[in-house]
Protein backbone atom coordinates (compact mmCIF):
# COMPACT_ATOMS: atom_id res chain seq x y z
CA UNK A 1 0.00 0.00 0.00
CA UNK A 2 0.83 3.77 -0.26
CA UNK A 3 1.26 5.79 2.74
CA UNK A 4 2.59 9.24 4.40
CA UNK A 5 5.46 9.32 6.32
CA UNK A 6 7.46 12.16 8.35
CA UNK A 7 11.72 12.25 7.69
CA UNK A 8 11.97 15.61 9.44
CA UNK A 9 10.09 19.05 10.12
CA UNK A 10 8.96 19.60 6.57
CA UNK A 11 9.90 16.54 5.53
CA UNK A 12 6.95 14.38 4.40
CA UNK A 13 6.83 12.19 1.67
CA UNK A 14 4.29 9.25 0.20
CA UNK A 15 5.80 6.21 -0.05
CA UNK A 16 5.15 2.29 -0.48
CA UNK A 17 4.85 0.39 2.69
CA UNK A 18 3.64 -2.79 4.31
CA UNK A 19 0.09 -3.96 3.96
CA UNK A 20 -1.04 -3.52 7.37
CA UNK A 21 -2.00 -7.48 8.98
CA UNK A 22 -4.26 -8.81 11.85
CA UNK A 23 -2.00 -8.78 15.02
CA UNK A 24 -4.81 -9.42 17.75
CA UNK A 25 -7.75 -10.83 17.18
CA UNK A 26 -9.37 -7.45 18.13
CA UNK A 27 -8.06 -5.73 15.67
CA UNK A 28 -9.58 -4.82 11.98
CA UNK A 29 -8.63 -3.53 8.69
CA UNK A 30 -10.07 -0.98 6.61
CA UNK A 31 -9.52 0.67 3.18
CA UNK A 32 -9.49 4.46 4.04
CA UNK A 33 -12.53 5.93 2.51
CA UNK A 34 -10.88 9.65 2.87
CA UNK A 35 -9.02 10.98 5.44
CA UNK A 36 -7.07 14.27 6.26
CA UNK A 37 -3.78 16.08 7.67
CA UNK A 38 -4.92 17.54 11.55
CA UNK A 39 -3.46 20.73 12.95
CA UNK A 40 -2.01 18.84 15.51
CA UNK A 41 0.17 17.16 12.67
CA UNK A 42 1.98 20.51 12.31
CA UNK A 43 3.24 20.30 15.77
CA UNK A 44 6.25 17.83 14.49
CA UNK A 45 6.02 19.25 11.22
CA UNK A 46 7.10 22.79 12.32
CA UNK A 47 9.36 20.57 14.59
CA UNK A 48 7.98 21.55 17.83
CA UNK A 49 7.23 18.11 18.39
CA UNK A 50 11.29 16.28 17.72
CA UNK A 51 11.24 13.21 15.06
CA UNK A 52 13.89 11.01 16.00
CA UNK A 53 12.94 8.82 13.08
CA UNK A 54 11.26 8.29 10.26
CA UNK A 55 7.45 7.29 10.91
CA UNK A 56 3.85 7.21 9.49
CA UNK A 57 0.98 10.00 10.10
CA UNK A 58 -2.60 10.71 10.06
CA UNK A 59 -4.61 9.96 12.88
CA UNK A 60 -8.59 10.53 11.33
CA UNK A 61 -9.86 7.75 9.64
CA UNK A 62 -13.56 6.43 7.86
CA UNK A 63 -13.48 3.83 5.74
CA UNK A 64 -15.01 0.71 5.19
CA UNK A 65 -13.83 -2.46 7.19
CA UNK A 66 -11.75 -5.32 4.96
CA UNK A 67 -10.91 -8.21 7.69
CA UNK A 68 -11.45 -8.47 11.12
CA UNK A 69 -10.01 -10.60 14.26
CA UNK A 70 -11.36 -13.34 15.86
CA UNK A 71 -12.66 -11.34 18.67
CA UNK A 72 -14.21 -8.06 17.15
CA UNK A 73 -18.03 -8.94 16.60
CA UNK A 74 -19.58 -5.34 16.46
CA UNK A 75 -18.57 -4.71 12.37
CA UNK A 76 -18.03 -7.38 10.11
CA UNK A 77 -16.29 -6.74 6.19
CA UNK A 78 -18.02 -4.37 4.15
CA UNK A 79 -19.66 -1.92 6.74
CA UNK A 80 -18.72 1.48 6.54
CA UNK A 81 -17.48 2.67 9.81
CA UNK A 82 -16.02 5.75 11.44
CA UNK A 83 -13.49 5.68 14.90
CA UNK A 84 -11.80 7.55 16.94
CA UNK A 85 -7.77 9.04 17.11
CA UNK A 86 -8.15 7.08 20.25
CA UNK A 87 -8.55 3.54 20.28
CA UNK A 88 -10.28 1.79 23.28
CA UNK A 89 -12.42 -1.74 24.12
CA UNK A 90 -15.34 -0.04 25.70
CA UNK A 91 -15.26 -2.23 28.75
CA UNK A 92 -12.89 -1.24 31.11
CA UNK A 93 -13.58 1.16 34.24
CA UNK A 94 -12.52 4.48 32.11
CA UNK A 95 -14.22 3.90 29.43
CA UNK A 96 -17.73 2.97 31.11
CA UNK A 97 -17.31 6.65 32.80
CA UNK A 98 -17.20 7.77 29.13
CA UNK A 99 -13.49 8.78 28.73
CA UNK A 100 -12.79 6.15 26.25
CA UNK A 101 -9.90 8.41 25.24
CA UNK A 102 -8.03 7.05 28.44
CA UNK A 103 -8.99 3.56 27.95
CA UNK A 104 -6.47 0.87 30.26
CA UNK A 105 -5.88 -0.51 26.65
CA UNK A 106 -5.45 3.02 25.08
CA UNK A 107 -3.55 3.41 21.71
CA UNK A 108 -3.26 6.36 19.97
CA UNK A 109 -3.65 6.05 15.93
CA UNK A 110 -0.87 7.09 14.07
CA UNK A 111 -1.15 5.44 10.57
CA UNK A 112 -3.98 6.58 8.68
CA UNK A 113 -3.00 8.61 5.77
CA UNK A 114 -2.39 5.45 4.08
CA UNK A 115 -4.52 3.38 1.30
CA UNK A 116 -5.28 0.80 4.59
CA UNK A 117 -5.38 0.92 8.05
CA UNK A 118 -4.97 -1.69 11.26
CA UNK A 119 -7.50 -0.44 13.82
CA UNK A 120 -6.75 -1.96 16.96
CA UNK A 121 -9.74 -2.78 19.69
CA UNK A 122 -11.47 -2.59 16.69
CA UNK A 123 -14.81 -3.97 18.28
CA UNK A 124 -15.15 -1.00 20.87
CA UNK A 125 -13.24 1.34 18.72
CA UNK A 126 -15.58 1.49 15.51
CA UNK A 127 -19.17 2.37 15.13
CA UNK A 128 -20.86 1.09 11.68
CA UNK A 129 -23.43 3.36 9.91
CA UNK A 130 -26.86 1.30 8.76
CA UNK A 131 -25.67 1.75 5.22
CA UNK A 132 -22.81 3.17 3.25
CA UNK A 133 -23.41 6.65 3.58
CA UNK A 134 -23.81 9.32 -0.12
CA UNK A 135 -19.56 10.16 -0.49
CA UNK A 136 -20.96 13.97 0.33
CA UNK A 137 -21.32 13.21 4.05
CA UNK A 138 -17.90 11.22 4.10
CA UNK A 139 -16.42 14.73 4.94
CA UNK A 140 -18.45 15.04 8.20
CA UNK A 141 -18.06 11.96 9.02
CA UNK A 142 -14.69 11.89 8.85
CA UNK A 143 -14.69 15.78 10.99
CA UNK A 144 -16.73 13.48 13.15
CA UNK A 145 -13.12 11.08 14.12
CA UNK A 146 -11.64 13.69 15.71
CA UNK A 147 -12.13 17.53 15.06
CA UNK A 148 -15.78 17.62 15.68
CA UNK A 149 -15.66 15.37 18.75
CA UNK A 150 -12.82 17.37 20.29
CA UNK A 151 -14.95 20.55 19.91
CA UNK A 152 -17.97 18.94 21.29
CA UNK A 153 -15.66 18.06 24.11
CA UNK A 154 -14.41 21.37 24.47
CA UNK A 155 -17.93 22.81 25.21
CA UNK A 156 -19.10 19.75 27.19
CA UNK A 157 -16.28 20.14 29.52
CA UNK A 158 -16.49 23.52 29.51
CA UNK A 159 -20.49 23.16 30.39
CA UNK A 160 -22.18 25.06 27.74
CA UNK A 161 -25.90 25.57 28.61
CA UNK A 162 -28.89 26.63 26.77
CA UNK A 163 -28.86 30.49 26.69
CA UNK A 164 -25.31 30.91 28.00
CA UNK A 165 -22.19 32.91 26.48
CA UNK A 166 -19.62 31.04 25.54
CA UNK A 167 -15.99 31.95 23.76
CA UNK A 168 -13.94 30.39 21.55
CA UNK A 169 -10.40 30.33 21.53
CA UNK A 170 -8.64 29.63 18.44
CA UNK A 171 -10.24 29.41 14.60
CA UNK A 172 -8.66 26.10 13.28
CA UNK A 173 -11.25 23.52 12.66
CA UNK A 174 -11.24 22.02 15.94
CA UNK A 175 -12.50 25.62 17.07
CA UNK A 176 -14.91 26.22 14.29
CA UNK A 177 -16.38 22.61 15.66
CA UNK A 178 -16.91 23.80 18.28
CA UNK A 179 -18.73 27.04 17.51
CA UNK A 180 -20.69 23.93 15.93
CA UNK A 181 -20.79 22.21 19.46
CA UNK A 182 -21.59 25.58 21.60
CA UNK A 183 -25.05 26.32 18.97
CA UNK A 184 -25.73 22.74 19.51
CA UNK A 185 -25.63 22.90 23.11
CA UNK A 186 -27.78 25.97 23.08
CA UNK A 187 -25.72 29.14 23.46
CA UNK A 188 -27.09 32.18 22.56
CA UNK A 189 -24.10 34.20 22.28
CA UNK A 190 -20.91 32.54 20.74
CA UNK A 191 -17.77 34.67 20.80
CA UNK A 192 -14.97 33.44 18.04
CA UNK A 193 -11.64 34.66 18.49
CA UNK A 194 -10.00 35.14 14.82
CA UNK A 195 -8.47 37.42 12.97
CA UNK A 196 -8.83 35.34 9.50
CA UNK A 197 -11.55 36.51 7.42
CA UNK A 198 -12.60 33.38 5.87
CA UNK A 199 -12.75 31.81 8.86
CA UNK A 200 -14.69 34.39 10.79
CA UNK A 201 -17.11 34.03 7.57
CA UNK A 202 -17.13 29.80 8.85
CA UNK A 203 -17.03 30.89 12.12
CA UNK A 204 -21.05 32.78 11.48
CA UNK A 205 -22.21 30.46 9.27
CA UNK A 206 -21.50 27.86 12.05
CA UNK A 207 -23.44 30.16 14.64
CA UNK A 208 -21.22 32.89 16.64
CA UNK A 209 -22.63 35.86 16.82
CA UNK A 210 -19.52 37.91 17.57
CA UNK A 211 -15.65 37.92 16.42
CA UNK A 212 -12.94 38.91 18.58
CA UNK A 213 -10.12 39.53 16.54
CA UNK A 214 -7.53 40.78 19.18
CA UNK A 215 -5.20 38.55 20.69
CA UNK A 216 -3.84 38.21 24.41
CA UNK A 217 -4.89 40.58 27.22
CA UNK A 218 -6.23 43.01 24.52
CA UNK A 219 -8.79 40.23 23.24
CA UNK A 220 -9.68 39.56 27.13
CA UNK A 221 -10.70 43.19 27.43
CA UNK A 222 -12.61 42.86 24.44
CA UNK A 223 -14.79 39.64 26.11
CA UNK A 224 -14.88 41.72 29.08
CA UNK A 225 -16.46 44.76 27.02
CA UNK A 226 -18.64 42.19 25.26
CA UNK A 227 -19.51 40.32 28.52
CA UNK A 228 -20.28 43.38 30.86
CA UNK A 229 -17.07 43.10 32.60
CA UNK A 230 -17.54 39.81 33.53
CA UNK A 231 -16.61 37.23 31.32
CA UNK A 232 -17.90 33.85 30.04
CA UNK A 233 -19.53 31.96 31.11
CA UNK A 234 -17.94 28.71 29.03
CA UNK A 235 -15.00 29.24 27.34
CA UNK A 236 -13.68 26.63 25.01
CA UNK A 237 -9.45 26.54 24.18
CA UNK A 238 -8.58 25.38 20.92
CA UNK A 239 -5.07 26.10 20.51
CA UNK A 240 -2.89 24.77 22.84
CA UNK A 241 -0.26 27.47 23.46
CA UNK A 242 0.31 29.30 26.40
CA UNK A 243 -0.71 32.38 25.64
CA UNK A 244 -4.05 31.09 24.67
CA UNK A 245 -4.50 29.22 27.89
CA UNK A 246 -4.03 32.42 29.45
CA UNK A 247 -6.08 34.18 27.36
CA UNK A 248 -9.39 31.54 27.73
CA UNK A 249 -8.60 31.63 31.75
CA UNK A 250 -8.41 35.65 31.86
CA UNK A 251 -11.73 35.19 29.63
CA UNK A 252 -13.42 33.40 32.06
CA UNK A 253 -15.88 34.92 34.76
CA UNK A 254 -15.87 33.95 38.27
CA UNK A 255 -17.55 30.38 38.53
CA UNK A 256 -17.29 29.89 35.06
CA UNK A 257 -15.58 27.00 33.11
CA UNK A 258 -12.34 26.61 30.92
CA UNK A 259 -12.54 23.49 28.56
CA UNK A 260 -9.30 23.07 26.99
CA UNK A 261 -8.49 20.54 24.06
CA UNK A 262 -5.42 22.22 22.40
CA UNK A 263 -2.40 19.96 22.95
CA UNK A 264 -0.57 21.95 25.07
CA UNK A 265 2.84 23.23 24.00
CA UNK A 266 4.57 25.26 26.60
CA UNK A 267 1.61 25.93 28.75
CA UNK A 268 1.36 26.00 32.12
CA UNK A 269 -1.07 27.36 34.83
CA UNK A 270 -0.77 29.51 37.83
CA UNK A 271 -2.10 27.62 40.65
CA UNK A 272 -2.96 30.97 43.08
CA UNK A 273 -4.23 32.51 39.98
CA UNK A 274 -6.38 29.21 39.37
CA UNK A 275 -7.34 29.25 42.67
CA UNK A 276 -8.74 33.00 43.35
CA UNK A 277 -10.46 33.21 39.99
CA UNK A 278 -13.01 30.72 40.93
CA UNK A 279 -12.94 29.12 36.78
CA UNK A 280 -13.03 25.43 36.20
CA UNK A 281 -10.66 23.86 34.23
CA UNK A 282 -10.86 20.46 32.49
CA UNK A 283 -9.74 19.17 28.97
CA UNK A 284 -7.35 16.35 27.67
CA UNK A 285 -7.58 14.13 24.48
CA UNK A 286 -11.45 14.26 23.65
CA UNK A 287 -13.57 10.98 24.14
CA UNK A 288 -14.54 10.76 20.43
CA UNK A 289 -16.01 7.32 21.08
CA UNK A 290 -18.39 8.82 23.54
CA UNK A 291 -20.13 11.14 21.24
CA UNK A 292 -19.86 8.95 18.11
CA UNK A 293 -23.34 7.76 17.77
CA UNK A 294 -24.63 10.85 18.55
CA UNK A 295 -22.78 12.85 16.05
CA UNK A 296 -23.05 10.24 13.20
CA UNK A 297 -26.78 10.57 13.57
CA UNK A 298 -27.00 14.47 13.53
CA UNK A 299 -24.25 14.66 10.60
CA UNK A 300 -26.70 11.98 8.72
CA UNK A 301 -29.58 13.88 9.25
CA UNK A 302 -27.89 17.42 7.83
CA UNK A 303 -27.74 18.99 11.61
CA UNK A 304 -24.55 19.75 11.51
CA UNK A 305 -22.04 20.27 8.21
CA UNK A 306 -18.62 19.62 10.12
CA UNK A 307 -17.25 18.60 6.69
CA UNK A 308 -16.97 22.65 5.70
CA UNK A 309 -13.79 22.95 7.81
CA UNK A 310 -11.89 21.13 4.89
CA UNK A 311 -11.42 23.83 2.26
CA UNK A 312 -9.09 21.96 0.06
CA UNK A 313 -8.74 18.39 -1.13
CA UNK A 314 -5.89 16.30 -2.77
CA UNK A 315 -5.17 13.08 -3.88
CA UNK A 316 -3.41 11.45 -1.09
CA UNK A 317 -0.05 11.45 -2.91
CA UNK A 318 -0.32 14.82 -2.67
CA UNK A 319 -0.23 14.80 0.75
CA UNK A 320 2.92 17.03 1.29
CA UNK A 321 0.95 19.60 -0.43
CA UNK A 322 -1.31 19.47 2.46
CA UNK A 323 0.92 19.86 4.96
CA UNK A 324 2.30 22.89 3.31
CA UNK A 325 -1.03 24.55 2.75
CA UNK A 326 -1.90 24.08 6.11
CA UNK A 327 1.40 25.19 7.40
CA UNK A 328 1.19 28.13 5.66
CA UNK A 329 -2.12 29.21 6.31
CA UNK A 330 -3.53 28.51 2.94
CA UNK A 331 -5.89 26.14 4.44
CA UNK A 332 -7.79 25.11 7.59
CA UNK A 333 -8.03 21.36 7.00
CA UNK A 334 -6.94 19.08 3.88
CA UNK A 335 -9.55 16.04 2.90
CA UNK A 336 -6.87 13.60 1.35
CA UNK A 337 -8.61 11.24 -1.14
CA UNK A 338 -6.70 7.94 -1.80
Amino acid sequence: MRGAMIYAPGDIRFETLDDPKILNPTDAIIRTAVTCVCGSDLWPYRGTEPTDEPHPMGHEYVGFVEEVGSEVTSVKPGEFVVGSFATSDNTCPNCRNGFQSNCLHREFMSTCQADYVRIPHAHGTLVATDEVPGEELWPGLLAVSDVMGTGWWAADAAEVRPGSTVVVVGDGAVGLCAVIAAKEMGAERIIAMSRHESRQKLAREFGATDIVAERGEEGVEKIKELTGGIGADSVLECVGTAQSMQQALHSARPGGNVGFVGVPHGVAVDGQELFFSHVGLRGGPAPVRRYLPNLIERVLTGAIDPGRVFDLTLPLDQVADGYKAMDERRAIKTLLKP
